[in-house]
């Protein structure tokens, strides 16, 4: 694996699943559709099983945690096998945690001053959350010139429309977006629908 999470993909999707069995299948369709990094992320009692079962059974799948926000989620989604972290902002000691973890990983951000702490600890790849309510890209090219070795993910409203007008900052890696695995899809079991919405997110950088 690349040892950025940022490089994998012009899109990570985030995961929110009810049912661990619903994972393998979603990871295999997302996989299909060209989005190997899948972020699920711990808002539901599921997330631990089904990022267990995405590690085990979907090879080519790159899984990570998100909503981490604490010590204790870095140390059971890493043993889960999450080969990446993402949390949506970040304290000393979580961030200590991450570093520790042996994982990449994404703290958020969602000021400058939140970005030079960062920078100040050796970190220059992170999380823009919530980036549509933060500031958008207007912000994130704000930041480029005064700190241009930042580079993001943002994450937090953004759409398959939305999506191109960031991925064209320099300073952006990739975004993290949900619209590629809508509730009604992972509900119904429409894992075709699943592919095929992968795919055109994957289609965002040629």
């Amino acid at each position: 694996m690349t040892s950025s999470v940022l490089d994998l993909a012009p899109v990570v999707p985030v995961v929110v699943l009810e049912d661990a069995a619903d994972a393998v299948p979603l990871a295999r369709a997302l996989v299909a559709g060209g989005l190997p990094a899948i972020e699920v992320t711990l808002r539901t009692a599921a997330a631990l099983d089904a990022i267990r079962a995405i590690a085990a059974e979907v090879p080519d799948a790159v899984v990570g945690a998100g909503t981490v926000i604490s010590a204790r989620n870095v140390s059971d989604t890493v043993a889960a096998g999450a080969r990446f972290l993402v949390s949506p902002g970040w304290t000393d000691a979580l961030l200590d945690a991450m570093k520790a973890s042996g994982v990449p990983f994404l703290p958020g951000v969602s000021t400058t001053s939140e970005v030079v702490a960062l920078l100040e600890r050796g970190v220059t790849e992170m999380k823009f959350f919530p980036a549509e309510a933060a500031g958008s890209t207007a912000y994130l090219k704000a930041l480029s010139a005064p700190l241009p070795q930042a580079r993001f993910c943002p994450t937090g409203g953004i759409s398959l429309a939305s999506a191109p007008s960031y991925l064209a900052l320099p300073n952006v890696g990739c975004v993290g977006g949900s619209w590629m695995v809508p509730a009604d899809a992972v509900t119904a079991g429409d894992w075709a629908r699943v592919e095929r919405l992968a795919a055109e997110a994957a289609a965002l950088r040629g």
